[in-house]
């Protein structure tokens, strides 16, 4: 590939900051901005959702409390799929066809570190073969925004984003001021991030070669999948995964808090969780339109498919929470019950929409509990409307002091 297409402009040093992600913003000339910004402090969802879908999310219509707005969903998959995509490559795909129709100057997404293929480096794109550097999974924490005072001063004006929530939460806080003629938002979910480091370790647990896994992915159908540079496919069931051997802040509680898994402030979200095999669209506005569109006859499209009950998986994780922030130890399935399990979840449990719907749900509750057992008093501005709504129907209600306009007890 010529490295012409990709760009790694030198980044600023982060200011420090409490629930920190480190999108980028606090590395820019005005780190101040931050406080106008992060989802960590206090968001305002149902308003940046007016400002870019035209509207907020409308509970009664089915699933946008779930997952935000959006005009359809989809399920999808690119024909042919790209070698060295995490699943089809749909989301290179459209930034690629951006940059070949002369819609954006650049692309800013993550391409690997040279000397480590898992950690994110923030990079601009500025030519169509730049994309394929950038496919497949990344985990860490990664400064994208960052690059967006270099774009301008490269004077990119029309660009495209490729990032996860609390990235895009900062963009759109921020869009008014940045000044871009055009921008072009597709999302990825996500739920747990750590650091690269400690995603190293998580791979020497589940591989005696862990070098050599060269892809890592947390399936639908309840299983991790591992692939090796020579070839071998391992397929892990979630039972079986040793997280009782992880650390305590393994993940950090702003991922433990994350209340945007479904990225709903994106033009498009693509992700996994209701595609039973393939990918998931959510497509949110006229420029999602537009995305999918520049696609055409390589995006097959049908409709997500929904089977399975969540209500039974979602009371055995909140179950689980519960006796964590009691401080108490959690309940270990027998050894000889994980296979039986791991073979039932993906026959008998919540699969495609359900599968999603009960994630949005696990971490509503997440959220409230680690919330409530670590920073209390961040609540009432933290946690938006629709992650209360999403708990209630489990019994988890806001008590005095962690809804805004009341104070607690005492």
């Amino acid at each position: 590939m010529d490295q012409g297409a990709l760009h790694r402009p030198p980044l600023r040093a982060a200011v420090p900051r409490n629930l920190c992600t480190d999108c980028g913003i606090s590395r820019s000339a005005d780190p101040g901005a931050c406080g106008r910004a992060c989802q960590f402090i206090r968001p305002d969802y149902a308003g940046l959702e007016a400002r870019v879908h035209g509207r907020p999310r409308d509970p009664a219509r089915p699933d946008e409390l779930h997952f935000g707005p959006f005009r359809r969903m989809l399920r999808a998959s690119l024909a042919p799929a790209r070698p060295g995509a995490q699943w089809t490559g749909i989301t290179t795909r459209m930034a690629e066809r951006l940059l070949e129709a002369g819609a954006v100057d650049a692309v800013l997404t993550m391409a690997p570190d040279p000397e480590d293929r898992w950690r994110p480096v923030p990079v601009l794109v500025t030519r169509p073969e730049g994309m394929a550097e950038c496919r497949g999974m990344r985990m860490g924490y990664a400064p994208l925004l960052a690059l967006l005072e270099p774009a301008r001063a490269a004077g990119h004006r029309r660009l495209a984003v490729i990032g996860i929530p609390c990235q895009v939460y900062a963009l759109r806080a921020l869009e008014a001021e940045l000044g871009f003629e055009r921008l072009y938002v597709i999302g990825t979910p996500c739920s747990d991030n750590t650091t690269t480091e400690r995603f190293h370790q998580f791979l020497a647990l589940l591989a005696a070669d862990p070098a050599t896994v060269t892809y890592l992915e947390f399936r639908a159908d309840y299983h991790v999948e591992l692939r090796f540079a020579d070839g071998r496919v391992k397929a892990i069931p979630f039972l079986q995964l040793p997280l009782s051997r992880l650390p305590a802040d393994f993940f950090p509680l702003t991922c433990r808090s994350c209340v945007d898994y479904a990225n709903v402030l994106a033009d498009v979200t693509v992700g996994y969780m209701a595609g039973q095999g393939e990918q998931w669209l959510l497509v949110r506005n006229a420029r999602g339109e537009e995305l999918v569109g520049l696609l055409g006859e390589e995006l097959r499209l049908a409709a997500p498919g929904s089977a399975g009950r969540r209500q039974g998986a979602v009371r055995g994780f909140l179950a689980n929470l519960e006796r964590a922030a009691g401080g108490l130890p959690l309940r270990r399935m027998p050894d000889w019950l994980r296979p039986v399990m791991g073979w039932l979840m993906p026959r008998i449990g919540p699969r495609g929409l359900e599968f999603a719907r009960a994630r949005l749900e696990m971490k509503a509750l997440e959220t409230v509990l680690h919330l409530r057992r670590e920073v209390p008093a961040r609540m009432k501005s933290m946690i938006p409307p629709h992650v209360w709504a999403l708990a209630a129907p489990y019994g988890l209600a806001p008590r005095p002091g962690e809804k805004p306009g009341t104070r607690a007890d005492g």
